[in-house]
């Protein structure tokens, strides 16, 4: 079957890895009973968004992504389940540490992971501090339910990045998150603008976007929610407030998109020849 289910999860979390996890688990199978096939957290739910400010202590947080608790503990749910949740998880290689994503598929294997390909830096969102760029290049996962293609928050900007995906095969485009207010800029809210450049995307690409942001004040780091789903013509078919923790499903019909795709010509026309500029400056 070519028609699939996918749902967004949206909640705060705190201090507490486990508890985190746990709220996460009990999240999925709820989603998974009411019929998702993919489900998708938010970025680096193991705990708070530490990257606001820069601190050391936070380096122990990480682990290699095979013995990460969350990969460990939810990995196999999704075998349990029979469903496709991307992990975002802060990665520990070496010396070098990454903001990665782990696909477990509807069997519970763990075919590698993605680390991050672009990295912001700013007041709030220092993550230059935490990560290194990314290694993998773009991934997608053929899983159980789907050619699944994951970019993780910042990378979700980058039109080239949504573009790559469908290049390497993407049947929708996944983007965990973790966004909210600008502490030295309180009046500015980016919420919108987001969710627009993933629409972009869901647009140009002629493929369904679904992305999962956290809620709640973390130390004046106010999240916005908003988590959504958007269909291959960029309509928003479901999403979430501001506020509430939960998760919401829409369904797609890969085939009859890649059908919608091939009609409306965008990759039949691309121009490759006249596309050097992009690398060269």
């Amino acid at each position: 079957m070519t028609v699939k289910k996918i749902a967004v999860l949206q909640a705060p979390f705190g201090e507490d890895m486990q508890a985190n996890i746990d709220l996460v688990a009990g999240m999925v199978k709820e989603a998974a009973a009411a019929g998702a096939d993919i489900i998708l957290p938010p970025e680096l739910f193991q705990g708070p968004y530490f990257c606001k400010v820069e601190k050391d202590e936070f380096f122990a947080s990480a682990y290699p992504w095979q013995d990460h608790p969350v990969v460990t503990q939810l990995a196999p749910l999704a075998g349990e389940l029979g469903v496709a949740l991307p992990l975002s998880i802060y990665e520990k290689d070496g010396p070098h540490y990454y903001n990665s994503l782990v696909m477990a598929d509807a069997d519970g294997s763990t075919p590698g992971i993605y680390r991050k390909s672009h990295i912001p830096d700013g007041p709030g969102y220092e993550e230059k501090f935490y990560f290194r760029p990314g290694n993998t290049g773009f991934k997608v996962w053929n899983t159980r339910h789907g050619r699944l293609g994951v970019g993780i928050c910042w990378d979700q900007w980058f039109p080239e990045t949504a573009r790559a995906m469908m290049l390497m095969g993407a049947q929708v485009l996944l983007y965990p998150t973790a966004i909210g207010t600008e502490p030295e800029e309180p009046d500015l809210d980016t919420s919108a603008p987001w969710r627009r450049a993933m629409i972009g995307h869901a647009v140009s690409n002629v493929v369904p976007v679904a992305a999962a942001n956290r809620v709640g004040d973390e130390e004046g780091q106010v999240f916005y929610g908003t988590s959504f789903i958007a269909n291959h013509r960029g309509d928003v078919m479901t999403e979430l407030n501001r506020t509430e923790t939960g998760f919401t499903i829409a369904e797609v019909d890969f085939d009859a998109i890649e059908r919608a795709r091939a009609a409306f010509g965008f990759f039949r026309d691309r121009r490759p020849d006249l596309y050097g500029v992009i690398s060269q400056i």
